[in-house]
């Protein structure tokens, strides 16, 4: 018999269940890179994630005959829906048995969740914070995850959850550009060359790491602002960026980190990322004793660069700041004498001058991710 259990938070036996199915389900999956368990068991600590101190989420479990067989989160992000004036609800850790009657069961628990919060729509995957992967991947299962930026599931899902009635609501797709195809536009270098002649704008570099957590704050700021037109765009929390401080600037390069100036303001970033993922597989979760070493020393022998995030200021688009990004990528990527491609993680379909550029960069598109959305008025 099939029932749907809430998870009590507070209760660290039924924490556990959550977060090891998913371990289980995957653990012979040779493309997942599992989380490690801290930031696996970060999002159900209600007094650490920032997510908590203004919206609201639940997790539940699907359990058969005593033995798990899946799970999901059901969420509210407050300040997403005033911004937008929407009624949405959200769902994420959705894993699954490929059962239908285990997926219906999950997703009527999010939706029962949903409207009695007076809730009309349901989108997802969508995390609880807006450095967690969009979507279910939909094209490219092939392909290793990279590190735990991204989502990873297995074909299934996607019959599971279209089943149920959801629709695609948007694409976040995922390009490579191999080094010795990626080639810079001429027309590209000279407006980029252009623009530093004439002092407007100028590039930004870290001498050390301290010194880019130093920016973070600042940074976080303006990655906010940046993507102020797109679909998933709300005015990040104080919470919001510390945890990127804490999870995402701690274990950066500084060497990859560049920003776009203008006088004294960032107006633009390009964050890039040696890719840890084959070092993350083997720690299996633990960054002790050994798996904190290997991360180390598998970021200076990779071959692959993540690029996770790259934008102007709207103000500034069109002012030569586009060109000076793509300029200054390929600069990262020809001259840091390591890497062999980079990969372009989860680039909006919205963002249709992006992809467009990155086509032109040679870029192959090779990954897929989609957001799904179901009303439940």
């Amino acid at each position: 018999m099939l029932a749907i259990e809430k998870v009590d938070t507070e209760n660290k036996s039924q924490v556990k269940r959550f977060v090891e199915f998913y371990y289980h389900l995957y653990k012979d999956c040779p493309q997942w890179v599992p989380p490690l368990f801290v930031d696996a068991y970060l999002p159900l600590n209600r007094h650490k994630h920032p997510f908590f101190e203004v919206s609201d989420a639940d997790f539940f479990l699907a359990v058969r005959d005593g033995k798990v067989v899946g799970r999901i989160c059901a969420g509210v992000n407050k300040l997403y829906n005033e911004y937008h004036h929407a009624k949405k609800a959200q769902f994420y850790y959705f894993d699954s048995l490929d059962d239908l009657e285990v997926a219906r069961a999950l997703f009527e628990a999010v939706f029962d969740w949903s409207r009695s919060r007076g809730l009309d729509t349901v989108v997802g995957p969508k995390g609880l914070s807006p450095f967690d992967g969009y979507g279910l991947l939909v094209e490219g299962h092939d392909q290793r995850q990279m590190m735990t930026m991204m989502n990873y599931n297995y074909p299934y899902y996607q019959n599971l959850v279209e089943s149920l009635g959801f629709e695609k609501e948007v694409d976040f797709v995922s390009c490579y550009l191999p080094a010795d195809a990626f080639r810079i536009p001429e027309r590209i270098e000279r407006i980029a060359q252009w623009t530093m002649k004439r002092g407007q704008l100028w590039v930004k570099q870290f001498k050390s790491k301290k010194e880019l957590v130093g920016w973070a704050q600042r940074i976080g700021l303006t990655y906010n602002r940046t993507f102020i037109n797109n679909w998933e765009y709300y005015p990040f929390s104080q919470g919001d960026i510390d945890y990127a401080v804490q999870n995402v600037f701690m274990v950066a390069d500084h060497r990859l980190i560049k920003l776009i100036m203008h006088g004294e303001d960032i107006v633009g970033f390009l964050f890039a990322f040696p890719d840890v993922s084959a070092a993350i597989q083997r720690a299996r979760g633990r960054l002790f004793p050994f798996g904190i070493v290997d991360i180390l020393l598998e970021m200076k022998r990779t071959k692959i660069v993540a690029g996770n995030g790259m934008g102007i200021l709207p103000e500034f688009q069109g002012t030569g700041g586009n060109a000076l990004l793509y300029y200054e990528m390929g600069k990262t990527m020809l001259d840091f004498k390591q890497f062999e491609f980079v990969e372009m993680t989860q680039v909006a379909e919205t963002t249709h001058q992006m992809r467009a550029d990155l086509k032109n960069l040679n870029g192959v598109e090779y990954k897929n991710h989609r957001v799904y959305r179901k009303s439940i008025a």
